[in-house]
């Protein structure tokens, strides 16, 4: 019975005959004395996929993060404002930068005018913004307002930072009928068509690529900055020689089959979606894989994933960041098939006390 519980977007995988050879995993030196092989054109097109002037590649997140913002806001003269559904990793990040001394506030979710607000607030103390938010939400599937974000940032000499790791490989340029999540796979500045000197990017791989690895784009000056300044690129293990590898291969894949993997996981998506509302349910995500079981009378949901669980369906039993109470999501990917998906709102149907007809609607249809 299928699993909904993977965030490989778009079916990713690399198995260790897929890759090119590897003479030894690590050179044993850190980033900062000398890149490993290959990092150099991986960060080129990886910045060139998002738009950006240049990239550096990390091994995670949480090693980007622990450093950007305390460089960032190392002058004494930035405040960071974070979305308050901003992503873990992330505010770990922000986190140690208030134990810097940054001054840290949060505002409500995607609202600017809050964020304008905050950000005025702090101007009046000689404090420049720091904006700090996920480029899509995958709890409510919306995209960032980034346009109105770097506008409150560049009139006040700030910055925007993009968390970028669910939209990079699904959301991209130019979108359309033809195109549900637009082209190419860069994220969803390329998706809102935005850029500036004040955006900083980083996303990993980790989900539509299926590697675990972050990169960090923006303008070339910022990046050599974080090259210079940080930390974990001096006392921390560079990214793998396999690890490299598999995004090379990722970023091969995705210019060569990207567009059709997404055009598929729309429509599976789109399928989803109809044949919840078919048995009288609905979920947040709009088309984003991430589908989320909006409550319902009938949805308990720690008993209903346990009843999907008996009956073989793999679902997330989780807390939404920008929403009280548990959910239950299903992970969509290009992997997955139309039975699989049919398969799955069968047990869902079955484990929520049975149909709910819809006018002129069937029990459980298809």
């Amino acid at each position: 019975m299928p699993d909904f519980t993977s965030a490989l977007y778009l079916g990713f995988r690399h198995p260790s005959w897929s890759l090119q050879p590897w003479a030894r995993l690590s050179a044993g030196m850190p980033a900062a004395l000398e890149e490993p092989p290959g990092a150099a054109g991986i960060a080129r097109a990886l910045a060139a996929l998002q738009g950006c002037g240049a990239a550096t590649l990390t091994p995670s997140t949480l090693h980007l993060f622990w450093d950007l913002f305390p460089i960032l806001g190392g002058d004494g003269k930035m405040a960071i404002h974070v979305d308050a559904a901003a992503y873990p990793i992330a505010r770990w990040g922000v986190e140690r930068a208030a134990c810097h001394g940054v001054p840290v506030r949060s505002f409500p979710h995607h609202d600017v005018a809050r964020l304008e607000q905050a950000a005025r607030d702090s101007g009046r103390r000689g404090l420049r913004p720091l904006v700090v938010t996920d480029g899509l939400c995958p709890g409510c599937g919306r995209v960032a307002p980034l346009g109105a974000y770097l506008q409150v940032a560049h009139k006040l000499g700030g910055w925007v930072v993009v968390d970028d790791t669910q939209a990079l490989g699904i959301l991209g340029a130019r979108p359309g009928p033809a195109a549900l999540y637009g082209h190419g796979g860069g994220g969803s500045a390329r998706w809102l068509d935005v850029t500036g000197p004040d955006l900083l990017v980083a996303a990993s791989l980790a989900k539509g690529f299926g590697v675990p690895l972050a990169g960090l784009s923006g303008p070339a000056d910022v990046v050599g900055r974080f090259e210079a300044e940080s930390q974990t690129r001096v006392h921390c293990s560079p990214p793998s020689a396999a690890t490299l590898h598999a995004a090379e291969r990722a970023l091969a894949l995705n210019r060569r089959y990207g567009n059709g993997r997404r055009l598929r996981l729309a429509g599976l998506v789109r399928h989803f979606r109809a044949r919840l509302a078919g048995i009288g349910l609905t979920a947040s995500g709009g088309l984003f894989p991430v589908q989320t079981l909006a409550p319902a009378p009938v949805l308990i949901p720690s008993a209903l994933h346990k009843r999907l669980r008996a009956q073989g369906i793999r679902t997330v039993l989780h807390q939404p960041r920008c929403t009280r109470g548990p959910r239950i999501s299903f992970l969509i990917t290009a992997g997955h098939t139309l039975a699989d998906i049919d398969d799955a709102l069968d047990a869902l149907c079955a484990a929520t006390a049975g149909p709910r007809r819809q006018p002129g609607g069937t029990s459980c249809p298809r």
